[in-house]
């Protein structure tokens, strides 16, 4: 149990939700932001006391089903529940069967995307398949060594990863990449050696990384909006949705840009401009 970190989350967790959130209305205002503890305590089922202690890091491990009173009295996600679990020394129920071997149903769909950028990621960012198009957008990944498989080692260590997207974004997406990767320790339970491993060479690593892991953001990605950075198209603009599998351990990450779009122009020239690179590094080789 991490006494510590528990406090800090379940403080966080505390003063983001507003008495409307729980049904309790707003009444008179407050001076500070948030929930007191004795609301949550009240919603949770349990003395004030006791959740005054965990958040004072005093408390003793509660059980599993305090912890699920807990995660409901906050409002947490399905993902900052499994990170609750985790920080109370619990393993969260099952969601996850991790595998390396790509889901042969996301492969099929990947083999009809010829027009379309899509890579496989793994749980932890690791970038298991790429198709022609996404090559060509972002480099290839697939054949990287060791850790530079992960895309938030490349982002917060080598630093090749953030070259890729355009400079006003780096702060949100760097975030990003921190809340995915805290959420698929969360599903991957305390046992997944790998998922520990490179999380603590992580925060090694990189002060950045650190800093925005200690703010305990969660969150499992279904789509964003990126603007890319490519060598020989300049910036282009994209949709980036995500397609999980059902136990989550693999996604399926599309490249799209409206129709007709300068964007979508751009996209489309990939096929020219990443057949032409891979010609290149055949002749070099």
């Amino acid at each position: 149990m991490d006494r510590s970190a528990l406090a800090d989350f379940l403080r966080r967790r505390r003063e983001l939700l507003r008495p409307e959130d729980v049904g309790l209305g707003s009444g008179a205002r407050r001076r500070t932001p948030g929930l007191r503890r004795e609301e949550v305590a009240a919603l949770a089922g349990m003395s004030v006391d006791y959740y005054t202690r965990l958040e004072q890091q005093r408390g003793p491990q509660p059980s599993e089903q305090m912890v699920a009173a807990i995660a409901r009295a906050l409002r947490c996600s399905l993902d900052e529940r499994d990170h609750l679990f985790h920080l109370t020394g619990h393993t969260a129920p099952v969601r996850l069967h991790r595998a390396d071997h790509v889901d042969p149903a996301i492969l099929r769909v990947l083999d009809r995307l010829e027009d379309t950028p899509a890579i496989v990621v793994s749980h932890l960012g690791e970038t298991l398949v790429e198709n022609r198009l996404a090559r060509a957008l972002l480099g290839g990944s697939v054949d990287l060594p060791g850790n530079e498989r992960y895309q938030a080692w490349r982002w917060f260590v080598s630093g090749t990863e953030q070259v890729k997207y355009a400079p006003e974004q780096h702060g949100r997406l760097g975030r990003v990449v921190v809340a995915s990767l805290r959420a698929a320790v969360g599903l991957a339970g305390p046992n997944d050696r790998r998922a520990t491993e490179l999380v603590a060479e992580l925060q090694r690593r990189s002060p950045a990384f650190r800093e925005i892991w200690d703010q305990h953001e969660v969150a499992t990605r279904w789509s964003d909006n990126k603007t890319i950075v490519q060598p020989e198209l300049g910036r282009i603009t994209v949709d980036c949705q995500v397609l999980h599998t059902d136990d989550q351990a693999q996604a399926l990450l599309l490249f799209t840009a409206p129709p007709g779009s300068e964007d979508a122009q751009k996209l489309e020239l990939l096929g020219v401009v990443g057949t032409q690179q891979f010609d290149s590094d055949r002749v070099a080789r």
